[in-house]
């Protein structure tokens, strides 16, 4: 087997926390939308460069809490952007972990966490 793409599906329960969250504060995009009729929940497809990501409002997909691992690069300017936005209800700190990597970690409405990271690079991370 040879896996092509990986996709975390993560829960949530409100649309425009969601939209709030993901979209308007962490810059991804929405690729696509589904609901089985009107007044039923949303399943959806976010992106931000290669990252994609499922959010479901449907019982069962998913358990809040659920934590992603992101490898990146960027990830100290990423962050100052997300800083720099004042988000009201997260300020996530950067920090040099113990795998070498500089990382930080955002907390979603529901509860599930996103955690970027980028390995350290002795001469780009000296400071």
């Amino acid at each position: 087997m040879k896996a092509q793409q990986i996709i975390p599906i993560l829960r949530i329960f409100d649309y425009q926390k969601t939209i709030e969250f993901y979209i308007d504060w962490l810059g991804f995009e929405i690729v696509w939308e589904h609901h089985f009729e009107e007044n039923t929940p949303v399943y959806m497809e976010v992106k931000k460069d290669n990252i994609i990501l499922h959010l479901s409002e449907h019982h069962g997909d998913g358990t809040p809490g659920s934590r992603v691992f992101i490898w990146a690069e960027g990830i100290a300017d990423y962050h100052k952007e997300l800083i720099d936005e004042k988000y009201k209800y997260n300020r996530p700190g950067l920090e040099k972990t113990f795998y070498d990597a500089i990382s930080f970690t955002v907390d979603d409405p529901f509860g599930n966490k996103v955690i970027f990271n980028e390995k350290v690079d002795k001469e780009e991370h000296k400071d």
